[in-house]
């Protein structure tokens, strides 16, 4: 509730000098993906922008036991404050909130004996099924950073924008889930005990993503 409060309040606070100023749009990409913004002024140095980003990417990962098909699914949507200290400067101060619908799907591969060693254990892919998961992230995450450009200026027109900042979207948790165990249930039993053991250490592997960096760069224009 606090990212779609934000933007209310942020939308109404604009709301007042939208119909007389510029109004500026702005497509970007970069660690977010690909991106757009709506940027309105509030004062001579102050702006808000609403944006959304979107992405999708497959790589391959893994832990000590077992390795990983990953899909990072990029989807947030923004609400940021701009804040230029300097006149007559692009420069500007960036915070706000991002709700933060980041989302990584893992799927476990069998190894080329077609079996998984999980926890010094090892079992028969065929026997013990697919291993499959995700890691989730914080739904509402604060975001700081500096940037450049200004795509609600005065003058109108084509130009620059970037950003270089951080998104704090806290430790993810990881969720590992094992479907068609076909072997005895003491089998399926200590294959559910050992991969609960490998979802412990996926989540110590990325706890590297609780900081995520953004870095954009983009082409505004100014209506």
């Amino acid at each position: 509730m606090r990212i779609q409060s934000l933007i209310i309040m942020i939308a109404c606070l604009a709301s007042y000098s939208v119909a007389q100023a510029q109004v500026g749009l702005s497509a970007e990409i970069g660690t977010l993906g690909a991106g757009v913004h709506l940027t309105l002024p509030v004062q001579e140095s102050l702006s808000v922008r609403f944006g959304f980003n979107s992405y999708n990417y497959n790589y391959s990962g893994s832990t000590s036991d077992v390795d990983y098909d990953f899909k990072l699914k990029l989807q947030t949507i923004d609400a940021l404050l701009d804040w230029y200290p300097m006149n007559d400067s692009s420069f500007r101060l960036s915070g706000g909130l991002f709700h933060n619908g980041n989302k990584i799907t893992a799927t476990g591969k069998p190894n080329v004996n077609g079996t998984y060693t999980i926890n010094g254990d090892t079992y028969n892919a065929s026997e013990v099924g697919a291993i499959d998961g995700d890691i989730t992230f914080r739904s509402a995450a604060p975001y700081l950073g500096v940037g450049w450009g200004n795509a609600a200026k005065k003058s109108g027109g084509w130009g620059f924008t970037s950003d270089l900042g951080i998104i704090f979207q806290g430790a993810p948790s990881a969720n590992l889930t094992s479907s068609g165990c076909q072997a005895s249930v003491s089998v399926c039993t200590q294959f559910a005990n050992d991969l609960s053991v490998e979802n412990s250490t996926l989540d110590s592997k990325t706890n590297n993503f609780k900081f995520y960096p953004v870095v954009r760069i983009g082409l505004s224009y100014s209506f």
